[in-house]
This record gives C-alpha cells, structure tokens and sequence, in this order.
C-alpha cells in the first residue's frame, strides 16, 4: 500500500506527472515502492485520472498550466521526503526499479540519477526518438562535459537542491535544464540502466510532430543558457552524508 498523507514524511517521494493516463495508472501505483509517496501530478486530464489515483491512494496535485516541466514543479513543490524521484506515468517505466535509481542518492555517491533506457521491443522507442536522444546526449556532453546516452525520465535527486537550481523551464526542457544546470553546481550525475517499454496510449510529445518540435525549440533553448554560479552543489553534498 502506497502512502498516502501529505503530512507525513516518506522516505522518498515519487512524482508522476500524469495527463490522461486512466489506463496505465493502477499498473504504475501499484509498483511503488512500499513506504515510498506517489504524488500525482493531474495536468489537465480528461478521462477521470485524477479520480482514480485518489481511489488508488495516490496524493493528487492540480496542476493547471499545461506542461511537463510545470506538472514536475507542481510535484517538486508538493513534496516533503528528502529526495525525490521523478517517473513517467504512461507504464513505459517500472517504479519498482526506483530503489536502484534511488540508492546512489541516498548513500550519498551521486547527486543525480538517471534511468538509461532500454526498450523491450522496437515498439517502445521510435527510430527518430531514439536518434534524437543520441544527439541530445552528444549535445549535453559537449555543453558540461557530463558523459550521458540518454536523458532519462526516470531519476533521482535530493529535494532541497533541486530547488535551489531554481528550474524556470515549464515544458519539454525541464529535464534537460536539470541536468544541465546541476552539472554547472558540480554535480555528480550517474546513469543506470533501465528496461523500457511500449507505453500504454500515445505519447504527448514524441508520438506527434506538434509534440517533437515543441521539444526539439525548449532544448534549444535551454543548451543555450549561459552557465550560472549555484550554490546548488553545497546543497546537495550537505544532504547526502
């Protein structure tokens, strides 16, 4: 049984931004972690998600500005657990593989974890995702150094830090800016592979071109950015001994 009251701290908190995702919900709530809080995160739903999530045991937060990066603020600032993680809602991903993603974290070695994808089936990454994926990491690797193969959805960090990057992206590039702009505090940022599969029902943002291209423009933007001085980093080594 997952968590579910806000006042009571978990252990780790687990964000889900969640837009019409009924179908995969129960599956996803169902693999969190025991003692772990699933935040749901309800950006505009139409098909009676938030409810179910309620129902399920989740604790829901309304989100209205429509956007990935909003939907993962509104969660970030709901949370109260140390750290947190962040997974996608549409069961591509199995939140009971947090714990692995997680443990770096925890145990103080990384400041940043990501889930390395990799798909179950040609179903579960188009071709022209995947290749965009390659590139992007290409891109990040050459903009902060940080040797990356994939911008994972799934991954792990500590809550106070996080804030203290003070995100502003609220679409596509929020989790491009978190990587970039932790790397810019000296971050340590791992990966750990995954296995991903076919999501249920179509992606917001790969599956149609309106969705790609809008990703593609708040990526640029954000690789863009001119490195800022953080005192991020002093959060996070401070949290993790």
């Amino acid at each position: 049984m997952i968590e579910t009251s806000p006042s009571s701290p978990a252990r780790v908190d687990v964000v889900l931004p969640c837009l019409d995702e009924a179908e995969a919900l129960p599956w996803v709530l169902d693999r969190i972690p025991p003692g772990w809080r699933a935040i749901v995160v309800d950006n505009g739903s139409t098909d009676g998600s938030a409810d179910i999530a309620r129902a399920l045991g989740a604790h829901v937060v309304t989100e209205p500005v429509r956007g990935f990066g909003a939907a993962c603020h509104a969660g970030l600032t709901a949370a109260t657990a140390d750290v947190v993680c962040f997974c996608d809602c549409d069961a591509s991903l199995d939140p009971a593989l947090l714990p692995d993603i997680a443990a770096p974290v925890l145990g103080g070695t990384a400041d940043l974890v990501l889930g390395r994808r990799r798909p179950t089936s040609p179903r579960a990454w188009p071709v022209h995702a995947r290749l965009a994926n390659l590139e992007l990491a290409r891109l990040i690797r050459r903009r902060t150094g940080v040797r990356l193969h994939d911008l994972g959805p799934m991954r792990a960090v500590r809550r106070e830090a996080l804030l203290a990057l003070d995100l502003t992206d609220r679409r596509s590039g929020y989790p491009l800016q978190m990587v970039v702009r932790g790397a810019d505090a000296g971050w340590r940022v791992r990966e750990t592979e995954v296995p991903y599969h076919p999501r249920t029902g179509r992606s917001k943002v790969t599956g149609t071109w309106r969705g790609t291209w809008q990703a593609v423009h708040d990526m640029r933007a954000v690789l863009a950015e001119t490195p800022a001085t953080t005192t991020a980093v002093a959060g996070v080594r401070g949290g993790g001994r």
